[in-house]
């Protein structure tokens, strides 16, 4: 009898919460009373009470579930109880833990009650293979299902029809329809219709299940499932099953749920579209769709009620047999069917079951249950779902055919989920109808030894059919085995102890695993000894107990042993005797309230289970697991690996049984119980063997467990005290030799006497019993617990472990006579074997008895040994290892394998070169995929050296680095070193974990993406530039508030740029305008005179929003619930002295009208850009910030535009986009036509196609904008063909465009359109020749964009400018500006960037000297050179936009200069060229050099700027002004974040933008659209790398190296730039690369994928970056001077000296670093005698700090700890010089490939041959004074008892002298030290240690000889 542990009463807790919950039943009680009586205090006791009848009438209809929680930790998993409680409307979801009450996680209350509440995983696909999983909640209600995610999306699916139940599946919802009364008559005869749908996402449609029944005669027949007697008892997810009764025959089935295959759902779907020849072509299977949509308007419960035929319910349909015709024609094509098929027949045909039927159904029981009723089962209709009810369409009784013959173009609804039959219950002859009943439970369980079974609990018949079942290596399919039956009333599987517990009738819970009964459980307080029912009850079970059903079979001789010594208290109150004992007796018995029994169970979660007792109570009991201890479960893991599965079965169960009885043993003796109760199955006799008998024990043991004891309380006692310092762990750690105890061999026995009464070896009383069950098994066990045993050497928190589990192998080996193994345990733990010498004999004869494995051999596997010599280059045999147990093992080996060995398929091809798998017994399937718990790294080692490869893999696997600390620090080593390695250069795509492993955080946060604005509130602003003081009102208006300052301090850290552009780009304030009365001027002109300047100083305003948009460009993240604020445009102003207002609305002056209807466009726009596009914003915020009033309309019109540029207006819906349009604000049409075709980009989106092409103009708008018109057409005809003509090449485009710009007659126009073209202009004669100035400029640029960058030599000479005078004439300049610019950008690759370059185009005859004979313009050649000169400027400026090539602005500033020198003296005489002529020039050489510094906030560019924003007056209009903060926002683009690409794209966008004639006036559209302006945006792009520091996460300077690729201008070139810093174009780059010393290394390799760097770059550039400790970052020193290795150049003594730990926080942020120094490099107290310790631990510290590995700490001070205990004596096991020999090794084979390897290797500094050298000192002193011990041990005598054998063992160890018990005469006797060599060769002795013992080889006792002429001391 085993006991259940904490009991507990349960009480659904979403029951208290609905009692509070405010839903619709308490309110509504609320209304019924008036509000005076609510109060008065008998109204509220009334309240009260009408409150406790309603929740009675609501708790029949209260359900509930629970389930395991699972929290995203890693490993250790939170482990708790979610609930989820449904009552009425309201479902609660709550959760708690044993550590934490429960408590509410959601509650959802819906409109009408719930009908069923579940939890269920929806897959989404992700990308094209992987799939996420959703976690939801699915609330059923009768006519829709709410399904709620967990992260917050919420949907609503409408159901088509009634449902019955809803099903959780591993894809989705199943849905079971349910079957009303309409059925029959709206199915024709014959075709029933599908009941069973999925539903595999919330918002996609509810499709029909197939189904594939095993079956007689249809093979594999696929077909809807539309079964009415199957009825869905359970669904599971892993594996994915279905279990369903059929009503009819009572038979259970199970079926695989899976996808469908395309050939099944075809199929399907062709059989129900097959073409029939009726006159109805009714046959699509869209019928199925059609009639679902329809039927739920009969059987919603909104419809017409139960028939569906109400007169008044709209579908008053007749059905049946209605309309005659329609009729007949279905029957015709029914009997068409089933004349195809043999003897087919319908239920409504023919009522006898066809013969055929009836044979399949009594010869076939195993496959004669498909799951469809009747004889209707072989009914081939079932494969046309198509005349389904349609009545539905028939809206009269005399509808015609042709009313129905709509049905066909309804697609077919296509089936997702297949459902395949695995198995059925076979029906016997004698098993009727009526024995059989469905299924009331049913689950899944596994047993110990892990087969797996389906149960079923049949009710009626109180029984549990358990089906084991076996999944085949597809593991789609499952093979189902044999059926056991288990007397059961109740059963619930318990999942985490693999056992399932079984209410059996007479009242008694019973655990099983899988099919054997385990023992009873007893509840303790449950069964109280009183008269009561229980004890009848209880006293019943007996004679049920000795029935022998197969499950009871294998536990016999338990039971016995539990009736016979255990007397439950039950026995001896006999009551009246109970003859019969039936269920019925239990609801008979009088007393049922009186004594609750146990009725029932529910909710099992892990190993807790709910007990529902008779009187309604509920209690929550937890069944005890197998083990507790890490190390027992360690140990049955393996016992069941290796033993046959019923020998492994019988020992799991008694041990359970043992170490679960009630009052059983406390944890910390559970090894000792464990020890004694596996060693008696064995055969041994523990109580002779001294050290087991000794084993502490609170419950003393025997073959028959004595009565049980009470668990003594947990208060503790004097023993427990005793224990502990008995202890052998406590010897083990205790340092101190003072208190060792004298006796050392008095270990795990604290009374001594136990020792005299050892018996002798050879006392016949130590013989093993050879009948127990365990005894042939005992060599197999050994070896499996030697290898769990070398599992626990590689894993420093189970080492302790090892030493318990070393005294059972121990006593195994001798017994077994394997010396060799004896051997290696005494050499881990000396001191602990050599107390033990018992063997216990085992007959010879018996000896045949025992089945000895093959892979049991004579040299023990060490896995130590085994890395050691992998480490030393030999040849290695591959180490045997238990899968999915020693899960360490196989890590390490391989991982040497890999780095050591140097073996690239170690880890893949070539696993069993190293590691020999272990196969015995029972595999363990379960656990094999398990190691391989691959995490998301592809692991591809294809690059890379061993080191990357080896970091990749163990990520693979699934290691950490916190499973890196628990190797032990010599094993680690080489792991540590790849990890050094891999830190340095590390690949910039490698996962998150793996850059994790490394210790890179910088990359790791690299890979969460994150942007600066998001992690705004980490970032602190701590910054070396405060903006100045202003104050918060300013602030916020002026719309620039959101630029980034920590960046843009760093990148411009010297001067306040960033104010001075903010102050230039304001325009929320009010002007100055400052005019000086002069004596004669009357107040009255003043006041105009004052107003006209106001009127030149808002020119310049209206003109800002344009620049201010490019300067906020991308910097604002919206607050979803706040409008965007738009800072106001201020067109007034203040006069000094008295700061007096000026408003030009006094009617002083005449203003324009409608003159700020573009500038508060712009304003608009400008606003709209500063949006990110990575904000979340939706089309409810988009219409959320519509103005109120009508004079922001054109600001809204704006807005739209800006979204559009920046990818939001996507969001807006199209209703809405229509909305807008058909308002007629031509604004906004503007606005958001522009946008709409920005955010739609290249998507060749049909829909918006369509919008756009609705002619909406009418042609006289056009007519006075004709120049604007037909420049719009030609940006538009070179953007769609940008850089090639594709599919216009016969309509000879170049030729007419050649013609439009040049001039001459007008071609005849062909077809239709010749009438539209007739009418002339108004404003302009025009004849019959082409009027070029409307066309010219469209035709250039139209030219110029399709040979883009094409080098077409012969396009650019038709847009030379003309070489003669005659000509010149005829051309505006404006028109040679666009030439020269077109002809220049056509010819990219020859546009360089000097001043030749560009005077190079001005024609030859205005360059030489002039014929004063001819008749010159001197005005016109002025103008042409000046125009041309800046359209071959504006050309240099897009060639290279956003490079900041310094040639190229020298170039640009030079003419600019010069531009400037003429204009200062424009007006006079000498100037031929006139001021607007000059301005416009200087404006496009302006706008170009801000292209090519674009974003770097260049300062000569911004004097410029500065320099035209102050000139207001004269010619100064609203375009300059317009062209020079364009310029401006362009030198800042984005705030310094952003700058231009020059890709083809970018330059149309450019030339729209930037297209030379500006508007004169802000009204003035004539030549060229002012919302244009805007399309700069589309240029933009992201080239601004921030270094973020990954501890602070603040920006910082890093040094970056970046290289160029080979171009035919220049070779592969690197430069080192300071980041922040703007990159080049990433397609010039070959990689970019942080670099060293103050940063870790970081490399991105561009020649590969640019991708990476996209994605960074589009993240507001954000690259991690990770200080080295030591250094300091660039802003503390810029020089470099105070970091911590630049100390030591300094001082002259060594840095180790100079170094002062105080210092350390300053250089590394490693918290275990900074603490160290803190509490063990300072000199304190307690420190004061051990200076030299404080100095060795410094210089650790010192190490590990210049040397960059914090993580190597722990390693310097175990080998330091190490190598003291030694010199000390204190080593009680020798396992910290194994670690020091691995570590030596590692040294040695690192210092032999040559110095040119060191710098890899991590210790690289003298402390490890200072340590080394110590412990050879300390072994050879001990060696010249002791060395007859090691004589007499390599001569095979007995061991020594005393210390010595400590240090014996340790000198073996180190100096790797293998077992020479039996190689003893083969060392000795040699006569020279060749023959010595020869025979050490096949021991593996190193030579250095080989010499080691020479003089004990050669040295007898005469003394030391010489060896042939070598004295002694050589050695």
């Amino acid at each position: 009898m085993i006991a259940a542990g904490e009991l507990q009463s349960f009480v659904p807790f979403g029951r208290e919460h609905c009692r509070n919950h405010p839903n619709a039943f308490n309110l509504q009680l609320r209304e019924l009373q008036p509000a005076s009586e609510l109060w008065s205090s008998d109204g509220a006791a009334g309240l009260v009470g009408s409150l406790q009848e309603v929740s009675l009438q609501e708790r029949e209809r209260e359900c509930w579930q629970l389930r395991k929680g699972f929290m995203g930790v890693k490993e250790e998993d939170v482990e708790f109880e979610e609930e989820l409680y449904t009552a009425g409307t309201v479902v609660v979801w709550s959760q708690g833990s044993r550590t934490q009450a429960s408590n509410v996680y959601k509650a959802f209350t819906v409109d009408s009650p719930v009908q069923q509440a579940l939890w269920c995983n929806f897959a989404v696909p992700q990308n094209k293979k992987e799939e996420e999983e959703v976690q939801t909640v699915c609330i059923i209600q009768s006519s829709c299902v709410n399904v709620h995610t967990v992260t917050g999306k919420d949907f609503i699916s409408p159901l088509p029809f009634q449902v019955s139940n809803v099903w959780a599946t591993k894809f989705g919802l199943l849905l079971e329809r349910k079957n009303s009364a309409t059925d029959a008559q709206l199915s024709p005869p014959g075709e029933p219709l599908p009941t069973v749908f999925s539903m595999l996402h919330p918002l996609d449609e509810i499709t029909p299940v197939v189904s594939k029944p095993t079956g007689l005669f249809e093979g594999s027949r696929v077909q809807y499932a539309s079964d009415a007697t199957m009825k869905i008892v359970f669904t599971c997810c892993q594996p994915s099953v279905v279990v369903s009764y059929d009503t009819v025959q009572g038979i259970h089935s199970v079926w695989i749920l899976r996808k469908v295959t395309p050939d099944e759902r075809s199929s399907v779907l062709r059989c129900a579209a097959d073409p029939v020849g009726t006159p109805l072509g009714l046959m699509a299977s869209g019928f199925l769709t059609s009639h679902l949509r329809n039927i739920s308007r009969l059987d919603t419960p909104g419809g017409s009620g139960a028939t569906g035929l109400g007169p008044g319910t709209g579908t008053s349909c007749a059905v049946g047999t209605s309309s005659p015709l329609h009729y007949s024609a279905l029957h015709s094509h029914q009997n068409r069917i089933m004349s195809s098929s043999p003897g087919v027949h319908s239920r409504i045909h023919s009522p006898s079951i066809s013969n055929m039927a009836a044979l399949s159904r009594a010869h076939s029981p195993g496959m004669a249950a498909p799951s469809f009723s009747g004889a209707a089962r072989f009914n081939t209709s079932f494969h046309s779902p198509s005349p389904r009810g349609h009545h539905g369409f028939l809206p009269s009784p005399n509808s015609t055919v042709n009313e129905t013959m709509v049905v066909p173009e309804m697609e077919p609804i296509v089936p997702d989920l297949c459902m395949e039959q695995l198995w059925s219950e076979t029906v016997t002859a004698s098993c009727h109808r009526e024995m059989s009943s469905q299924a009331s439970k049913v689950f899944l369980t596994t047993d110990l030894c892990e087969n797996h079974y389906l149960c079923f609990l049949v009710e009626s018949h109180q029984q549990l059919r358990c089906v084991k079942f076996i999944e085949s290596n597809d593991t789609s399919q499952l093979i189902f085995a044999s059926v056991t039956t288990i007397p059961a009333k109740d059963a619930e599987p318990l999942q985490n102890i693999d056992a399932m517990l079984v209410l059996e009738a007479c009242g008694s819970l019973v655990l099983y695993t899988g099919v054997t009964r385990v023992s009873k459980v007893f509840v303790p307080g449950l069964l109280s000894p009183s008269f009561s029912m229980t004890n009848h009850l209880s006293h019943l079970s007996t004679p049920a107990e000795n029935v022998s059903t197969p499950a009871n079979a294998g536990s016999r001789h338990l039971q016995r042993l539990e009736e016979a010594v255990m007397p439950s208290p039950v026995l001896e109150l006999r009551g009246p005797t109970i003859k019969h004992y039936e269920a019925s007796f239990l609801e008979d018995y009088t007393f049922q309230q009186t004594t609750p029994y146990i009725h029932a169970l529910r909710d099992p979660v892990c190993n807790r289970v709910t007990l529902e007792l008779s009187s309604g109570t509920m209690l929550r009991i937890s069944v005890p697991e197998i083990a507790t201890s890490e190390l027992v479960r360690k140990c049955l893991q393996a016992i069941r690996f290796i033993l046959p599965k019923e020998a492994a079965m019988k020992v799991l169960v008694k041990w359970y049984n043992i170490y679960n009885a009630p009052g059983g043993p406390s944890a910390h003796a559970e090894w000792n119980l464990f020890v004694t109760c596996f060693m008696m199955l064995m055969g041994y006799n523990t109580e002779r063997l001294t050290w087991t008998r000794n084993l502490h024990f609170e419950v003393p043991l025997s073959p028959v467990i004595a009565a049980k004891k009470a668990r003594p309380s947990d208060g503790g006692s004097d023993e427990d005290w005793d224990y502990l310092l008995g202890s052998h762990y406590q010897r083990q750690m205790n340092f101190q030799p003072v208190c060792r105890p004298v006796d050392s061999n008095n270990i795990l026995i604290t009374d001594t006497e136990g020792l005299s009464s050892v018996s002798s070896p050879s006392s016949p009383s130590l013989k093993l019993d050879s009948s127990a069950p365990l005894f042939p098994h005992i060599p197999a066990l050994f070896y499996v617990l030697h290898l769990l045993y070398q599992e626990l050497q590689l894993d420093e928190l189970q080492r302790a472990r090892a030493s318990s589990l070393v005294c059972l192998l121990q006593q195994l080996a001798r017994d077994l006579q394997l010396e060799e193994y004896v051997d290696l345990y005494w050499r881990d733990y000396p001191s602990l074997i050599s107390g033990f010498n018992e063997s216990c004999v085992i007959d010879q004869a018996l000896f045949g008895q025992m089945q000895r494995p093959s892979f049991l051999r004579a040299e023990p596997p060490c896995v130590l040994s085994w890395l050691s010599s992998c480490l030393r280059g030999e040849e290695v045999p591959p180490f045997p290892y238990l899968p999915g147990i020693c899960q360490r093992t196989r890590l390490l080996v391989l991982s040497y394998a890999l780095y050591i060995t140097g073996d690239e398929n170690a880890t893949s091809t070539d696993v069993s070169k190293y590691l020999a798998k272990l196969s015995a017994g029972q595999k363990c399937c379960t656990s094999e995929p398990h190691y391989r718990r691959q995490s998301s790294v592809k692991v591809t080692f294809s690059s890379g050296s061993l080191a990357e490869q080896l970091v990749v893999w163990l990520t693979s696997e699934g290691f950490t680095l916190k499973d890196l600390e628990s190797v032990p620090f010599g094993v680690a080593l080489p792991i540590r070193e790849a990890i050094y390695r891999c830190r340095e250069q590390p690949c910039s795509n490698w996962s998150e974990e793996v850059c994790l492993l490394i210790g890179r955080q910088d990359l790791t946060k690299q890979a969460h993406k994150m942007t600066l604005a998001k992690s705004k509130s980490s970032v602190g602003s701590g910054l070396s530039l405060e903006p100045p003081a202003t104050t918060e009102a300013d602030e916020e208006e002026d719309g620039m508030s959101d630029i980034i300052q920590e960046v843009t301090g760093l990148i411009w850290s010297q001067d306040l740029r960033v104010q001075e552009v903010r102050r230039l780009l304001q325009s929320s304030r009010p002007v100055r305008v400052s005019v000086v009365q002069l004596p004669e001027v009357s107040d009255h002109e003043y006041i105009e005179e004052k107003e006209n300047k106001l009127l030149q100083l808002c020119q310049r305003t209206m003109a800002l929003p344009v620049g201010r948009g490019l300067f906020t460009l991308f910097s604002y993240h919206p607050v979803p619930t706040e409008p965007l604020p738009v800072p106001k445009l201020n067109l007034t102003g203040r006069a000094p002295p008295r700061n007096t207002m000026v408003d030009l609305n006094s009617g002083n002056i005449d203003v324009p009208p409608n003159m700020t209807s573009w500038p508060s466009f712009h304003n608009g726009v400008a606003a709209g850009l500063k949006i990110a596009p990575a904000s979340q914003v939706d089309s409810a915020w988009i219409a959320y910030n519509k103005p109120k009033s009508p004079e922001l309309a054109n600001e809204y019109a704006g807005f739209l535009m800006a979204l559009g540029l920046n990818g939001h207006l996507t969001k807006l819906a199209t209703l809405n986009i229509h909305d807008y349009l058909t308002k007629g604000h031509e604004m906004t049409s503007i606005g958001l036509l522009l946008g709409v075709s920005s955010a739609k980009l290249g998507t060749m989106d049909m829909s918006i196609t369509r919008l756009l092409s609705r002619p909406r103009w009418s042609r006289d708008g056009v007519l006075h904008r004709q120049e604007s018109y037909s420049l719009a057409a030609g940006l538009a005809l070179g953007m769609v063909c940008l850089g090639n003509l594709i599919g216009m090449t016969d309509l000879n485009v170049p030729e007419q465009l050649y013609q439009y710009m040049v001039g001459g007659h007008r071609r005849a126009q062909a077809g239709a359109n010749r009438e539209r073209h007739k009418s002339p202009s108004y404003q302009i004669k025009e004849g019959d020749t082409i009027n070029v100035d409307v066309t010219c400029p469209g035709a250039t640029l139209a030219l110029a964009m399709i040979y883009l960058k094409t080098n077409n030599r012969s396009i650019a000479d038709w847009l030379k400018p003309p070489d003669t005078w005659f000509l010149l004439d005829f051309i505006k300049p404006e028109f040679l500006l666009l030439r020269t610019l077109a002809r220049c950008i056509i010819m990219w690759d020859e546009i360089l960037p000097n001043t030749e370059w560009v005077k190079s185009n001005i024609p030859q005859i205005m360059r030489g000297t002039f014929d004063p004979s001819e008749d010159i313009n001197m005005e016109t050649m002025a103008q042409a050179q000046d125009y041309i000169t800046a359209g071959a400027c504006m050309a240099l400026g897009l060639r290279f936009a956003g490079s900041a090539n310094s040639d190229a602005f020298d170039c640009l500033y030079e003419f600019a200069r010069t531009f400037m020198k003429i204009m200062s003296f424009a007006g006079t005489a000498a100037v031929q060229t006139g001021y607007y002529n000059l301005q416009t020039g200087l404006s496009m050489i302006l706008l170009a050099m801000s292209m090519v510094m674009s974003g770097t906030g260049n300062l000569k560019v911004l004097q410029l700027c500065r320099f035209f924003h102050k000139r207001t007056g004269g010619e100064m209009n609203y375009g300059f002004h317009m062209a020079h903060h364009m310029a401006l926002g362009l030198l800042f683009l984005g705030g310094g974040r952003y700058t231009l690409s020059t890709s083809n794209s970018a330059i149309a966008a450019l030339l729209c933008a930037l297209y030379p004639h500006f508007p004169a006036h802000s009204t003035d559209n004539r030549y060229h659209l002012q919302a244009l302006r805007h399309l700069a945006v589309l240029a933009a792009e992201p080239r601004l790398l921030v270094p973020v520091d990954v501890d602070s996460l603040k920006p910082c300077y890093a040094l970056l190296e970046v290289t160029y690729k080979e171009t035919k201008w220049y070779d592969e070139t690197t430069v080192e730039l300071m980041a922040p810093t703007m990159l080049p174009e990433l397609h010039l780059l070959k990689r970019v690369k942080v670099k060293g010393p103050r940063y870790w290394e970081l490399s991105v390799d561009l020649s590969k994928e640019t991708q990476h760097l996209k994605s960074i770059l589009s993240r507001d550039g954000v690259l991690y970056v990770k200080l080295r400790a030591g250094q300091l970052p660039y802003k503390d020193d810029p020089q470099g001077w105070k970091s911590l290795l630049a100390s030591t150049v300094n001082h002259r003594n060594s840095g180790v000296r100079a170094f002062k730990p105080e210092a350390i926080s300053t250089f590394t942020s490693e918290p275990a670093l900074v603490s160290f120094a803190e509490f063990f490099c300072k000199t304190s107290e307690g420190m004061k005698h051990r200076e030299d310790s404080l100095v060795l631990f410094s210089a650790m510290l010192y190490e590990c700090v210049t040397q960059e590995c914090p993580e190597m700490l722990p390693t310097y001070i175990a080998i330091e700890q190490a190598v003291g205990a030694l010199r000390r004596g204190d080593l009680l096991q020798t396992f910290p010089l194994w670690q020091m020999r691995l570590v030596v090794e590692l040294w040695d084979s690192r210092v032999l490939r040559g110095p040119a390897n060191r710098h890899d290797a991590l210790l690289t500094s003298e402390f490890l041959p200072v340590m080394k050298n110590m412990v050879d000192v300390a072994l050879d002193s001990w060696l010249k004074d002791n060395s007859a011990v090691l004589r007499s041990y390599m001569r095979g005598e007995a061991l020594p008892k005393d210390a010595q054998s400590i240090v014996l063992a340790c000198f073996l160890v180190y100096r790797s002298i293998p077992c020479l018990r039996n190689t003893h005469t083969q060392l000795e006797g040699c006569s020279s030290l060749g023959e010595l060599l020869s025979r050490n060769s096949h021991l593996g002795i190193p030579l250095r240690d080989l010499l080691r013992l020479v003089p004990i080889l050669f040295g007898s006792a005469s003394g030391p000889q010489t060896l042939q002429g070598f004295p002694m001391q050589a050695f």
